[in-house]
């Protein structure tokens, strides 16, 4: 039938939602928080107006007093204490924005396959590049250092003193292993040798 999905394209949908899950962090912690936060200050002033509908002292402070109050500050108000509320509010402000927009993507990278999902933590990916690396340089496991971000591999070498080291060797033995990974999306590589070199044991 025309109309229904055929089995590889729901695989293939499942696959890509797994993979989006697994590389992806969740908002819904954020989300939770504005909920409550929300929810928590609608009740306070449904508390407070219906204290007041009734002629009953407000439980902690009116919210049309706390609204002319918020209207003529900073009046006798300590100016660091609005300060240090306001930076306080803006912090809360950035942290739900950047939740909203970033994309919340995770130390991991996709490895390409044709049937399976398979993810990767980026350590990992680090690991095996450090390897090849110090392999293709021949120094120790400490003279090498390598981090791995969404879309860029940087590695750091410190050579042995008295040894020289070619960067583009270096660097196409790391291409040669990011390419036998098969990694989504695919970094680029960035090798950094330091000046100054270590004693040779």
């Amino acid at each position: 039938m025309s109309g229904a999905m055929k089995p590889e394209n729901k695989r293939s949908d499942y696959l890509r939602q797994v993979l989006r899950r697994e590389t992806h962090s969740a908002r819904s912690g954020a989300a939770i928080v504005a909920a409550i936060l929300v929810a928590a200050g609608a009740l306070y002033c449904l508390l407070e107006m219906t204290l007041g509908a009734t002629g009953q002292d407000p439980w902690l402070l009116h919210p049309l007093d706390a609204a002319q109050r918020a209207a003529g500050l900073p009046g006798a108000t300590p100016t660091p204490l609005l300060g240090a509320a306001g930076v306080l509010l803006a912090l809360l402000g950035l942290i739900f924005l950047c939740n909203g927009l970033l994309p919340g993507r995770r130390a991991r990278h996709i490895i390409v396959h044709p049937r399976v999902a398979i993810v990767v933590d980026d350590e990992v990916v680090a690991s095996a590049l450090a390897k090849r690396a110090r392999m293709a340089a021949g120094v120790t496991r400490e003279q090498v250092m390598v981090t791995v971000s969404a879309r860029t591999v940087q590695v750091n070498i410190r050579p042995t003193s008295g040894r020289r080291l070619s960067e583009e060797h270096i660097k196409s033995a790391v291409e040669d292993e990011l390419a036998a990974m098969a990694l989504e999306p695919t970094p680029t590589v960035q090798i950094k040798l330091a000046e100054s070199g270590v004693i040779g044991v």
